[in-house]
């Protein structure tokens, strides 16, 4: 983890460099007022991590407003060394054709500066927009096995919400909202409820603004890392002191017939040095002659799934990349990044989530709950 973190701010780090001489080379007037210019532009390339470490200490309005912030700060830092890596390709280019020379070449910089900063700022915006409107993603899948008299059932997934500094209660509303009119049978949790401190969560109590009160079969949770980066030991009872059941390596029956696996999430040993059971322990306590619905909140090892009896998973941790040209790299890394894919009898589902992490911004990828409606034409004995 170490590694990992270092990695990631010496990425930081450079990219914002590269942002500051750009607008550093492109305005004479910055050059004249360096000092200032350098002071605010390493305060707002520092917001996102002093307001981490301050909401680490106390949350508050204060910290709210810095992670917002932070978050822009994340987008703009992505799309704009994307725009200004485009606009030094073309400038090269141009030059070896005689187009740009020493005359004209500050005034490249100046406009491109600003058509990069101002397209930057639109996507955005945009992405903003589209954030802050979920969808409702509908499956339809039939499983082959008998669940007594249990023929349908309606599942809405929520995977990565990701409550805390920025999905607040309005958010939560809007998702309650939204089970009250799909009126599901059953609510299951995907990880990642809460973003990682529990600070702004508990401040506002967010989870009470979160309710089903027409699902038959309740609220059932896994967990995801999330909850283990803000401390699993506040944040997993939390979720369970509002009605929400966690499963925890476990096995539970839904009906007298479906039987759902709630994985801890493999994030517990990084974190804790815990690690959660394998699959194949876990299925060894299974009846396969009925349905199998398996909780995983990172969709790695599909293969290893599919080579067990499990008829169902669901996912989510990948948000689908949430911010455009990010989604190609979710593609390398897991097994499924997004959507739907079927491995020999098993169907996998992996969503984009509710919420976001850092911006709230999603540019090539939905805000959405799963609504799969679940099929049992097994034969009855």
């Amino acid at each position: 983890m170490l590694i990992f973190f270092s990695i990631v701010l010496l990425i930081y780090s450079l990219a914002n460099l590269y942002l500051y001489f750009k607008g550093y080379h492109a305005f004479p007037s910055l050059q004249k007022h360096r000092g200032l210019y350098a002071v605010v532009f390493f305060m707002l390339a520092a917001v996102f991590i002093v307001a981490k470490v301050l909401e680490s200490r106390h949350s508050s309005v204060f910290t709210d407003i810095l992670n917002i912030m932070g978050g822009f700060w994340l987008a703009f830092m992505l799309y704009g060394f994307l725009f200004f890596i485009l606009s030094d390709i073309i400038y090269l280019v141009l030059k070896i054709f005689n187009v740009i020379n020493h005359e004209n070449a500050l005034q490249y910089r100046k406009w491109a500066f600003i058509f990069t900063g101002s397209l930057s700022a639109v996507l955005i915006l945009a992405g903003f927009i589209n954030a802050v409107i979920p969808v409702v993603t509908k499956y339809d899948l039939t499983i082959n096995k008998n669940a007594g008299e249990i023929r349908e059932m309606k599942i809405a997934a929520v995977s990565d919400i990701h409550l805390g500094s920025i999905i607040r209660k309005r958010s939560m509303r809007k998702l309650s909202d939204i089970l009250q009119k799909l009126k599901p049978d059953l609510v299951l949790l995907l990880g990642d409820i809460v973003d990682g401190e529990i600070g702004p969560v508990m401040r506002g109590d967010l989870l009470q603004h979160f309710h089903c009160p027409q699902c038959e079969y309740g609220l059932l949770a896994i967990s995801g890392n999330h909850e283990f980066i803000g401390g699993a030991s506040r944040t997993i009872p939390y979720i369970e002191s509002k009605g929400i059941r966690l499963l925890n390596d476990e096995i539970l029956t839904i009906g007298g017939e479906i039987q759902l696996i709630g994985r801890k999430d493999r994030s517990s040993d990084y974190f804790y040095g815990i690690k959660r059971k394998s699959l194949a322990e876990l299925m060894s306590n299974a009846d396969t002659a009925k349905p199998v619905i398996v909780l995983d909140h990172q969709p790695y090892d599909l293969n290893e799934t599919a080579s067990f009896p499990v008829d169902l998973q669901l996912s989510g941790h990948t948000h689908n990349g949430q911010m455009w040209p990010l989604n190609y790299i979710t593609r390398m890394i897991f097994d499924l990044s997004y959507g739907y894919n079927k491995r020999h009898n098993t169907h996998f589902i992996v969503s984009s989530g509710y919420g976001l992490w850092g911006p709230r911004v999603r540019i090539g990828s939905r805000s959405e709950v799963l609504l799969i409606n679940l099929h049992f034409n097994g034969s009855s004995n």
